[in-house]
C-alpha cells in the first residue's frame, strides 16, 4: 500500500496579536501537494498575516506550521530555500526587459545557464514574444505573468501568491488564472489568498474561508455547497454561488468569538 505523502503545508492552532488586536485566533489547516489551496476572506481577515508567517516574515505568539516538512520557526532557512512568495504587486523591474529580469534573478539565485532559464519562462508564461521589450511595457496583467515566472526561478516547490490579481482588469485576471493553473499543472504547490470569490471558485482544489481571525469552513467547493440548504427544484436546479456559501457562512453563528472551526464535511 502506497503511503499517503505529507501535506505541503501544515498549520495548526497559529495565533497572532498585534496589540491589543487578535489577528488570529487558531487557524488550522493542509495543503496537498501539488495542489491550488485558496485563503478566502474579507480585507482584514488575517490572510496576509497567515502568508507571512508560513514565509518566516513574522513570528507567531502561538501555534506551529510547517512548510515542506520544515518548522517555519525552527528551520526558516530551509523553509525559505524551498518556498517562493508573490505579492499584492508585481515586483519586476521595469527598465530591464521581461527577459533580463529572469536572467538577473536566476544570476542572483547563483543558477548556471540563467539565458536558458529565462527562455523556457518566457515560452512557459506565454512571453516569448514580449521578452526583449521593456517590463515598464507590459500590461497588468503581462507584468503579473512575468512576476510569477520570476518567482518560479530555482524551481520552489510551494509558492505563495498573496491576492496576485489585486487591482487588474478582467482581461488580466484571466491571464494570472491561466499562469495560476500552469503552476499546478507543474506539480508546485500553490496557496492563494484572495477576497474575490470568483477567483478561488474557478482556480482552487480546496478552499478555506477565514474570517475574524479564525477558518470557519475548509473543503472543496462541492463540500462547501452542501452547508447550505438543498437546492429548490422547480423547473431546473439552481445551485448555490461561492457568493451565497461565503455570505451564508460568514453571518452565521460558526462566526461567532468562540465559534469552533468546521470542515466542508461539517455544518457550521
Amino acid at each position: 500500500m502506497t503511503a499517503t505523502p505529507a501535506p505541503a503545508i501544515e498549520v495548526a492552532g497559529l495565533e497572532k496579536s498585534f496589540k491589543d488586536l487578535r489577528v488570529l485566533q487558531g487557524v488550522d489547516f493542509d495543503v496537498a501537494r501539488g495542489s491550488i489551496f485558496a485563503l478566502l476572506g474579507s480585507n482584514g481577515a488575517g490572510k496576509t498575516t497567515v502568508v507571512r508567517i508560513l514565509s518566516t516574515l513574522l513570528r507567531a505568539d502561538a501555534g506551529t506550521a510547517t512548510v515542506n516538512s520544515a518548522d517555519v520557526a525552527a528551520q526558516a532557512a530551509q523553509v525559505r530555500e524551498s518556498i517562493s512568495l508573490t505579492g499584492q504587486f508585481a515586483a519586476v523591474d521595469e527598465v530591464l526587459t521581461g527577459r533580463e529580469n529572469l536572467v538577473l534573478v536566476a544570476k542572483l539565485r547563483h543558477l548556471k545557464d540563467p539565458g536558458t532559464i529565462a527562455d523556457s519562462l518566457l515560452a512557459r508564461f506565454g512571453l516569448t514574444d514580449a521578452g526583449g521589450r521593456r517590463a515598464g511595457t507590459y500590461s497588468g496583467g503581462m507584468q503579473r505573468r512575468l512576476d510569477i515566472s520570476m518567482s518560479l526561478i530555482g524551481n520552489p516547490p510551494v509558492i505563495f501568491l498573496d491576492e496576485p490579481t489585486t487591482g487588474l482588469d478582467p482581461e488580466a485576471r484571466l491571464e494570472v488564472w491561466q499562469a495560476v493553473r500552469e503552476l499546478a499543472r507543474g506539480g508546485t504547490t500553490v496557496l492563494l489568498t484572495t477576497q474575490y470569490l470568483d477567483e478561488a471558485e474557478h482556480l482552487a482544489d480546496r478552499i478555506a474561508i477565514l474570517h475574524q481571525g479564525r477558518i470557519i469552513a475548509n473543503g472543496t467547493l462541492a463540500e462547501l455547497k452542501k452547508l447550505l440548504p438543498p437546492a429548490k427544484v422547480e423547473y431546473v436546479e439552481k445551485q448555490p454561488t461561492l457568493e451565497e456559501v461565503f455570505l451564508a457562512i460568514i453571518g452565521s453563528d460558526a462566526a461567532a468569538p468562540g465559534a469552533p472551526a468546521t470542515t466542508g464535511k461539517e455544518r457550521p
